[in-house]
């Protein structure tokens, strides 16, 4: 919200040596959200008046350009003598203008030589097409005033006489607040509400422009109108003027309040319309009476509607949407933007004013479901003053008849009533209490009853406090409490910092989650961390089923994205996301890795979570209440890999990065965790079914790695051969023993090494851990060292070669220990998967 301090003043009587930057000071202190004072107009400087154009002549020159040589009264004090140039006047200054939107005897504006114009555009006298121009008549755009170059500005008659200041008669300069209004504050998006918080940061008077006029006609009906949802539509005003006449120019000032607010000016009845919500925050619109048929309707939209919006933009309409209709149909989205079949034009003589209050959510569904963000609806999904559609319309009235010559109807029409405000009970010794900071009892009561509350005390010291109808924010005792505290002003309130209580250490899962994280860093990978929101274009990318688990994922109330509303339920769509980045930037190495949650839905539905007090710690069963409306959130890491792992230099040929790294990752976190990962042969979405691992942790199922599956790299655009694995670090055994040190034996290592015949089915972790079950507590380590298939071990059929090393802590071992123990471990792998020794 732009709010000019000329305008403020209008309200409040603030003394003219107060510093906009003190005000500014002032309402940040009191909580609003200033961001910065612009001083408008002072880039322009010198010497800017009002001059009469008393001749000109226009002259063609060789560069095709007709240029005009004026004869300009600038008044007495800025004339010169040109008796020898000038045939009307002697006293005058010569100007060379391009511009030709003028005539003899128009006022205009000259900026004089040593004036200088936005931009750092000083103006100098200088020879132009033949001539010393000495001066320069503006344009609005030059004098920032607008976007309009098309023509120099000509002003009105009786909007000053040669010489005067232009500076003054444009209202050019003044000091703009630019408050970013906080969504619980909508009453601050208008001049009245940031009045009312200035006059109370000062102590000064506050007068009302949002006050009814106790004269203001009652009973009459004017423009009928029918509510059929007093629900969405609590107050419907209308009031009629005729005898407008549109070709009427909105006067100086209330064009530069309206742009310096922020808004363009259009026309005097726009910009009527737009200057009355600007000044009490109770969006207006005028409809041209002729162009309607029937009486005004307010009702839902029936599925399908159509209605062309102020904006040319023809939009299908929701059952939800709440519109203003007429006899011929819909004219207005309501809350949001009129329509075109009754817009004002300039043949407007008849106008019927709307100001009406509509429900905030309602109308802030319509605005996002029609992406049409618009003044109106950002002000009433705040919530406006349900107390001011009447005073509103009737302002609007008045200043057409005003500004405009219109006639105000007398009659006015008005349909339901603003809802009286719930009172609050609150002990006058709570903000005490909550904040920390001692506040008297009648502090307490002055405070509210400044914001607008009347409040009844009690003996008890109870008071009963009655909001104001513009507060509708105002619905806890807590909120009450933050109104004392904020006029006090925040920074009364001592920073004091509370002492925490003696902890338990690091848990578990936290030492898990950094010892991986170190890990997987420390092997060349790179932390990735993505947002946790995903859509159904990311389930589709990745070929789950259509009745994937994965796909059941929690859909959030207000998403950032219409693409993304859902809850993540695998790490793998942000990861990968960032290897499409890297590698369409030219980084075709990649190895990245992210350690999150994921949100796992069952299949019944969450339970409503309860509303926890905040004026007392919540009970156990309150707590427990709450973490059951909570999805399961398992924590898992994942690692996704591309391009070379190993890059190429004067010690060899680069080495790719292929689907056993990613299992080697895995066995690499299984370890930081103090577990031993177990791989199996596995088909599992959306890894290759030729290429995907089983991770294992005992018989626990904790993750996946392998190779993507060709269609998903295709898909998601990213290079041939790209691995992922995924963990699940909840399922680690949750062992908090200290690592030990393994024993190291000072005795000699016994090597054997056996090849195995099996079937090209058996997994070659099962021969392993056949082996390491029969060779006994002598079996230091077993390592796959060779795979063949051929002709020499038959079709069908594959050979392992292992290397067994065996150790004993107190002996060197003989020949024969290591060669039963050898014996003894391909005796169990022969029982268990049908392996023989390769002849």
């Amino acid at each position: 919200m732009r709010v000019p301090l000329s305008w403020l003043r209008d309200y409040v009587h603030l003394p003219a040596e107060i510093p906009s930057r003190d005000v500014a000071t002032r309402l940040i202190r009191a909580g609003l959200e200033v961001e910065t004072v612009h001083e408008a107009g002072s880039d322009v400087t010198g010497p800017v008046v009002i001059g009469r154009v008393l001749e000109f002549s226009e002259e063609t020159h060789k560069n095709g350009k007709t240029v005009r040589w004026c004869s300009v009264d600038v008044g007495p004090e800025h004339n010169v003598d040109r008796s020898s140039e000038s045939t009307v006047g002697a006293a005058s200054r010569g100007v060379v203008c391009g511009a030709r939107n003028f005539e003899a005897g128009d006022l205009v504006v000259v900026c004089l030589p040593g004036a200088v114009l936005p931009g750092g555009f000083a103006i100098t006298a200088r020879k132009t097409y033949g001539h010393v121009s000495d001066g320069m008549i503006c344009s609005a755009r030059e004098l920032g005033l607008g976007e309009d170059h098309s023509g120099i500005m000509v002003l009105g008659p009786d909007e000053g006489e040669p010489g005067d200041d232009a500076i003054q008669v444009l209202h050019l300069r003044d000091d703009v607040l630019d408050i970013a209004v906080t969504p619980d504050r909508g009453y601050c998006l208008s001049v009245r509400g940031v009045a009312r918080e200035v006059a109370t940061a000062y102590g000064l008077e506050f007068r009302d422009p949002g006050a009814a006029d106790p004269a203001m006609p009652a009973g009459e009906p004017g423009y009928p109108v029918e509510v059929a949802d007093a629900e969405r539509c609590p107050v419907f005003a209308a009031r009629t003027v005729t005898g407008f006449d549109p070709a009427a120019p909105s006067p100086r000032w209330l064009q530069r309040r309206v742009q310096l607010a922020g808004m363009r000016p259009i026309s005097l009845a726009v910009d009527v319309t737009n200057y009355v919500m600007l000044e009490l925050g109770q969006p207006i619109h005028g409809y041209d009476r002729d162009l309607l048929r029937g009486p005004v309707v307010v009702r839902r939209a029936e599925e399908g509607e159509k209605l062309t919006t102020l904006d040319g933009v023809v939009r299908t309409l929701d059952a939800d949407d709440l519109l203003i209709t007429d006899e011929s149909g819909p004219i207005g989205l309501a809350g949001v933007m009129g329509g075109g079949t009754t817009e004002l034009g300039a043949g407007t003589t008849s106008v019927v004013i709307e100001a009406a209050n509509f429900e905030a959510a309602g109308i802030a569904r319509t605005a996002r479901r029609h992406k049409l963000p618009s003044e109106a609806s950002k002000r009433f999904e705040r919530g406006v003053d349900p107390a001011l559609p009447v005073v509103a319309a009737t302002r609007v009235a008045q200043l057409l008849a005003e500004l405009g010559g219109a006639t105000v109807e007398p009659g006015v029409t008005i349909t339901g009533g603003g809802a009286v405000p719930a009172s609050l009970e609150i002990s006058a010794g709570l903000p005490t209490k909550i904040v920390g900071v001692e506040y008297t009892s009648e502090e307490v009561v002055r405070s509210l009853e400044t914001v607008g509350a009347a409040v009844a005390k009690d003996a008890s010291g109870i008071l009963t406090v009655t909001p104001p109808s513009w507060r509708p924010d105002l619905t806890d005792p807590h909120d009450l409490v933050e109104e004392v505290a904020r006029l006090r002003g925040y920074d009364s309130i001592p920073s004091v910092l509370p002492v925490a209580p003696p902890g338990h250490g690091v848990t578990f899962g936290q030492r898990l989650r950094r010892r991986v994280e170190r890990a997987v860093a420390a092997a060349g990978f790179v932390e990735a961390p993505s947002y946790p929101f995903v859509g159904e274009s990311d389930f589709d990318a990745l070929g789950f089923p259509a009745d994937d688990a994965r796909r059941r994922a929690l859909r959030l109330a207000n998403p950032i994205s219409d693409e993304q509303p859902l809850l993540r339920t695998t790490l793998l769509p942000g990861l990968l996301a960032t290897v499409r980045r890297n590698v369409g930037r030219g980084a075709t190495d990649v190895a990245v890795f992210e350690s999150g949650l994921v949100f796992r839905q069952d299949d019944a539905p969450l339970p409503q979570p309860p509303r926890l007090p905040v004026h007392r710690r919540p009970s156990d069963n309150e707590l427990a209440a709450l973490e059951a409306a909570l999805p399961h959130q398992p924590r898992r890491i994942a690692v996704a890999l591309c391009g070379d792992l190993e890059p190429a230099g004067w010690w060899g040929p680069s080495r790719p990065a292929t689907w056993a790294d990613a299992v080697d990752a895995a066995r690499l976190v299984a370890e930081a965790a103090g577990a031993e990962v177990r791989v199996e042969a596995d088909q599992h979405t959306p890894w290759h079914p030729g290429r995907c691992a089983a991770l294992y942790v005992g018989q626990t199922l904790v993750g996946h790695a392998g190779e993507l599956h060709p269609r998903v790299l295709s898909t998601l655009g990213l290079p041939a051969r790209t691995s992922a694995m995924e963990l699940e670090l909840d399922r680690f055994p949750a062992t908090d023993e200290p690592v030990r040190a393994p024993s190291v034996s000072t005795f000699p290592v016994a090597t054997q090494d056996v090849a195995l015949v099996v079937d090209q089915a058996v997994p070659a972790a099962s021969v392993q851990e056949a082996l390491v079950e029969g060779a006994g507590e002598l079996l230091e380590s077993v390592r796959l060292f060779d795979v063949y298939s051929g002709a020499q071990v038959g079709e069908g059929r594959k050979s392992l070669a292992y290397a067994l090393r065996f150790r004993a802590p107190d002996r060197t071992l003989t020949v024969e220990e290591t060669t039963a123990a050898r014996d003894a471990a391909v005796a169990v792998a022969a029982e268990r998967t049908g392996a023989a020794l390769r002849s």
